[in-house]
């Protein structure tokens, strides 16, 4: 079996009548992709933001008729920016089986392996996370995630607390604790998050007693050793005074989500609360650390 694949190129002003139109003629479903090179978005809770230039992609039967839709497209491109229309025939695969083969074990510094679950896992000294793609942040694949995880590789974990602020996956969380700390709270506003941190740490056999998990409101009040936050820059310089509140004197703060020319804006807002400040970067992200004064 094959599909009929129509991606036309439009801007976020004209998406709805476009994609208004794509679910007209019966589309099987419909993405969003960025057209251009403009990764970052971000949203408030509640906010749907998109590219101001994208590509909607539909996809149909393959005996779906989509000459009206297509006349409607072309006559339309002026009134709706749209700067491309193009139609593709896609043949069927074994879509699973080639969703599957795109993870493969990744490695972060010496110790620390990443697993899909499908995978055989092998018998030696190294320290073993078990973790499929899901609907929360965090696999590794992503260069903010990776930057983390080489980060807590580096470091004696052994006894430490740890608040991972944006949890998404728990991906961080569950390290560390797999890397030796005693405890782990994780926190993120989407449940989801929440939801795919619990069925993570279950899947890795992590102690439900050292793994708490919660919404930001609901944190305990203490501090830690160690704050990770991987979000995104705006969100982490609003948080600065409360993520700095929740060190302990000593205690090492992590940060990512952060692009290259937004470093100035997280050195104002920590700089001077940290010693040992360090940034390092993979590709056009960065990592900030520093030593709580």
């Amino acid at each position: 079996m094959s599909w009929q694949q129509l991606l036309c190129q439009t801007t976020s002003q004209h998406q709805e009548a476009v994609v208004e139109s794509m679910e007209a003629a019966d589309a099987v479903s419909i993405t969003w992709q960025d057209a251009e090179d403009d990764p970052i978005l971000e949203p408030r809770p509640g906010e749907m933001r998109l590219w101001n230039n994208l590509v909607v992609t539909a996809l149909y039967n393959e005996e779906t008729d989509l000459s009206a839709l297509l006349l409607l497209l072309e006559t339309q491109k002026s009134a709706w920016d749209i700067t491309s229309v193009q139609l593709e025939i896609v043949e069927d695969q074994p879509w699973e089986r080639a969703w599957m083969d795109s993870f493969q074990p990744m490695c972060f510094g010496k110790r620390l392996w990443i697993y899909p679950s499908w995978f055989e896992i092998p018998n030696d000294d190294s320290v073993k996370l078990l973790l499929d793609p899901g609907l929360a942040f965090g696999t590794g694949t992503h260069p903010t995630t990776a930057l983390c995880l080489e980060w807590l590789d580096s470091q004696d974990m052994v006894g430490k607390e740890v608040l991972d602020y944006g949890c998404g996956s728990g991906v961080l969380a569950i390290a560390a604790l797999k890397l030796g700390a005693k405890q782990a709270v994780g926190t993120d506003i989407d449940p989801q998050a929440l939801q795919a941190t619990h069925d993570n740490a279950e899947r890795n056999s992590i102690n439900p007693a050292q793994l708490q998990t919660c919404y930001p409101e609901k944190l305990p009040q203490q501090t830690w050793d160690i704050v990770m936050a991987n979000i995104l820059a705006g969100p982490l310089v609003e948080l600065a005074p409360a993520l700095l509140s929740v060190l302990r004197p000593g205690g090492q703060l992590v940060l990512s989500g952060i692009l290259a020319e937004q470093a100035e804006a997280i050195k104002s807002a920590y700089q001077p609360s940290l010693t040992d400040f360090s940034i390092v970067q993979k590709d056009d992200w960065i990592r900030v650390s520093g030593i709580y004064r």
